[in-house]
């Protein structure tokens, strides 16, 4: 059984006991227990059910594994030919870190 979930404004594939790694949510702790109720899409063995633009009554339970996860750096490099510009910027984007506990049809 797994559900298409929509967490921060981004779509995933959630399956119990799977982690995900989800856009920083302000004010989560580690071991709390976080519910999603925009699940999009749900597979029961086979039984597909598609929202429009959600399915009524579904759930994704998860946990806080991590609150705060720096992903890799992503360097971002300006530079204009002949003119002696060059502008060097890096980014690490901030993620936390859950596991799926179980899906609720």
């Amino acid at each position: 059984m797994y559900a298409i979930v929509e967490i921060n404004g981004q779509q995933f594939k959630a399956e119990s006991g799977k982690k995900l790694f989800v856009h920083h949510i302000q004010g989560a702790e580690a071991g709390q227990a976080v519910e999603f109720e925009r699940v999009l899409l749900v597979d029961n063995n086979g039984t597909i059910t598609v929202g429009a633009p959600t399915v009524a009554g579904a759930k994704v339970a998860t946990e806080v594994v991590s609150p705060l996860v720096k992903g890799d750096k992503v360097l971002v490099f300006h530079k204009k030919r002949r003119k002696g510009y060059r502008k060097l910027n890096g980014h690490r984007q901030q993620f936390t870190e859950l596991i799926i506990k179980e899906v609720i049809a």
